[in-house]
């Protein structure tokens, strides 16, 4: 088996592909956007090409890696390489054998991970993790994913363990596009941040946010353009983000309220971008929902970066820690 592997990270917005060898550093990369239109099909073509771009940049043909691990978002079936329950997809209306067509495509193994668990997985064995017992990752982006270790163990559950983005944390508040009633995606998935930006603007509201995504040649109001929002004190951008930060710690609370958690790691487009000063805000209005408010968790960020989820899921080829 070659020593080089592919990892890709498969995003409701874009695809990382990383080719990682042996001692887990990058040899060669590429992004791509995500699909609009197409459905699982045109998703399966945008994967291939981006780790065919990033398997050039390294020098090696994709047939001769060592395999592809694949992040995706949504319920995973690891075992038959399936992908379900992805709404952040456009498309992705039922079950479909994800590993399966990328493999065809590509001439080598394929395996299959949920997203945000295979950036938890990076960030447990070479980020921020990597001395904790137990923690959360709350994946903060187009939408909010989570993934959970115990023990140094990942918990799958039945295939969607970790989704914390459909946690509720207001009975009767917002709705998500696929109909769940205030959860924190509601509140804090950048597609649904963005959504409401829009009805605001619409019901007379004024704002930066829109001048700075045409200004940035953006069609989404992407993370770099909520952080100029905020740091220009665009007061819709405020107000959606203070929102959204309350989710989060209600969120936040109730994992370490359940589980007893030592620390969450904060990652994601925005979670990253935001960085240390945005983990410290969640972290302060967490602590009036904890159940053992003198033994708070810590609160970092994912150290891995842009590339953590796609370090992470070349893992499913490179280790074998049983966590497929």
């Amino acid at each position: 088996m070659s020593h080089l592997s592919a990892g890709v990270d498969l995003g409701g917005t874009k695809i990382q592909a990383a080719i990682i060898d042996g001692k887990h550093a990058v040899r060669g990369k590429a992004r791509v956007a995500t699909p609009t239109a197409g459905g699982p099909d045109a998703i399966v073509e945008a994967i291939v090409s981006a780790v065919r771009e990033a398997a050039d940049a390294a020098d090696v043909e994709v047939a001769h890696l060592g395999g592809i691990g694949i992040g995706a978002p949504g319920a995973v079936d690891a075992e038959r390489g399936v992908l379900a329950q992805a709404p952040n997809l456009a498309g992705w209306d039922a079950p479909y054998p994800l590993a399966q067509h990328v493999e065809a495509a590509c001439g080598c193994k394929v395996r299959l991970g949920n997203d945000v668990t295979m950036a938890v997985l990076g960030e447990r064995e070479l980020g921020a993790g990597s001395q904790l017992q137990s923690f959360a990752g709350i994946w903060w982006g187009t939408g909010v994913g989570g993934g959970i270790v115990l023990d140094r163990e990942l918990w799958h559950g039945r295939g969607a363990a970790g989704e914390v983005g459909h946690m509720v944390v207001r009975l009767g508040g917002l709705a998500e596009p696929n109909g769940l009633i205030g959860t924190l995606e509601a509140y804090a998935g950048r597609r649904n941040m963005e959504a409401r930006a829009r009805a605001a603007v619409a019901g007379g509201r004024s704002t930066l946010l829109f001048d700075l995504m045409a200004a940035k040649g953006k069609s989404q109001l992407s993370s770099s353009v909520w952080q100029q929002a905020l740091e220009s004190g665009d007061g819709l951008a405020v107000e959606l983000i203070d929102d959204a930060v309350e989710a989060l710690a209600a969120a936040a609370a109730n994992l370490v309220n359940v589980l007893d958690l030592e620390a969450i790691i904060v990652g994601g487009g925005l979670g990253s971008r935001l960085g240390q000063p945005l983990a410290d805000r969640i972290a302060r209005a967490t602590q009036p929902h904890l159940f053992q408010p003198a033994l708070p968790p810590r609160f970092i960020v994912a150290e891995l970066g842009d590339l953590g989820g796609a370090i992470g899921a070349s893992l499913l080829i490179t280790e074998h820690h049983g966590d497929r």
